[in-house]
């Protein structure tokens, strides 16, 4: 009997569900409303409903599926399968995911960080594959990462590694990061840094294409990567800043830790080369000379699919 597992991206907007084979092959997905804003108690019924769907979508029963895996935006404690914290999601503070859901299907759950399933996903089926020592970043609303040192998740002591977007870039000061300290990387090169870039070029007087392209005069981070994409000489000065400063931050890690692939992805990282290349000139420039030459920067390659293949594989991680 060939086996599969669930793999759940949780989102503060979309629930992403699916079945996934053990050769990392999505089988089946569907996504439906987090619905946020009802609380962690209509969240988890509409999860269970999704698993639901899915199963009966599938005709598959508790004794065909191995395991279920959920990646998770904010802190979780892998070992106990508990939500700590989701901060763009209210309500969801210690609460005992897994053991709902086992209690609920009798099939083993496992958590993580949103970002570490994706640095899972990418290390076995994706952009990392036959690597052994890698960081894939995430570039959104914030800057997340997921390390893995020796082909192993790096997790830490309280299950909380991997938050690069908070390396400090600043001695004293600079701009307020949403985790209230002031000067991390986040707080420099997210999606919202690169929207307020857009809007001071353009206060300043510079004509720029995102603001042609922005439907009532709202710039997001995608419009100026597409902008920048078709040639606008203003959206690729931002993205130039922004991959630098992003290099400037990956230095330190690279000098640290020594990998040898730094993995890409996020909305922002829909920019492309406009994007990775000069976080490449920067980290030659500003990283040690053998850990530079050691590391490629690459975009990741599974997209929005990361995040479910890499949560279907928490079970054996």
């Amino acid at each position: 009997m060939k086996k599969y597992r669930i793999g759940i991206d949780v989102g503060g907007t979309n629930i992403k569900a699916a079945l996934v084979d053990t050769e990392g092959k999505i089988v089946y997905s569907a996504t439906t409303p987090t619905r946020a804003e009802m609380g962690f108690e209509a969240g988890i019924n509409n999860i269970k409903q999704a698993i639901k769907d899915l199963m009966q979508e599938t005709k598959e029963t508790p004794q065909t599926i191995e395991a279920i895996g959920f990646g998770l935006p904010g802190q979780i404690n892998y070992k106990e399968g508990l939500v700590i914290n989701l901060p763009n999601i209210p309500g969801w503070v210690n609460v005992p995911l897994a053991q709902i859901i086992e209690d609920e299907f009798k099939i083993k759950t496992k958590l993580d960080n949103d970002v570490r399933c994706a640095a899972l996903g990418e290390l076995n089926f994706g952009a990392g594959k036959d690597s052994q020592n890698l960081i894939c970043i995430t570039v959104g609303t914030g800057i997340g990462s997921g390390i893995v040192l020796n082909g192993k998740l790096v997790r830490g002591c309280a299950n909380v590694a991997g938050e690069i977007g908070h390396i400090k870039m600043n001695l004293t000061g600079g701009p307020l990061c949403g985790c209230g300290d002031y000067g991390c990387l986040e707080a420099y090169a997210s999606g919202p840094a690169i929207v307020s870039m857009a809007r001071e070029y353009i206060s300043g007087g510079k004509s720029a294409k995102y603001k042609e392209m922005a439907p009532d005069g709202v710039i997001t981070p995608y419009i100026v990567a597409q902008s920048a994409l078709q040639g606008d000489a203003v959206s690729i000065q931002i993205f130039k800043q922004i991959g630098k400063i992003i290099g400037v931050g990956l230095s330190s890690v690279i000098n640290l830790l020594n990998p040898e692939k730094i993995i890409i992805g996020g909305g922002v990282a829909d920019a492309g080369e406009i994007l990775l290349e000069p976080i490449r000139q920067t980290i030659l420039d500003r990283a040690m000379p053998i850990q530079a030459q050691s590391v490629e920067v690459v975009n990741a390659q599974l997209a929005n699919t990361a995040g479910v293949i890499g949560a279907s594989l928490l079970i054996n991680s």
